[in-house]
């Protein structure tokens, strides 16, 4: 059976109005552990630092268990 996946974008810039902005490594490892909780698995993520601002934009996926 072929699995099948849902995918979300995460985008620092567009979470709660930008929470990430100027945050530490720390506080950005916590909010993908909560994601890989909830069952979400990182596929791609890029950092961004061109502003002297931590950005970033990924890609997640989980798989439908329905």
């Amino acid at each position: 059976m072929v699995k099948k996946w849902e995918y979300k974008i995460i985008d620092s810039t567009h979470l709660a109005g930008g929470i990430f902005r100027g945050k530490k490594f720390m506080e950005i490892e916590k909010y993908l552990n909560e994601l890989g909780q909830a069952g979400w698995e990182i596929v791609n993520l890029d950092f961004n630092d061109v502003t002297g601002q931590m950005d970033f934009v990924g890609v997640a996926r989980r798989e439908l268990t329905h």
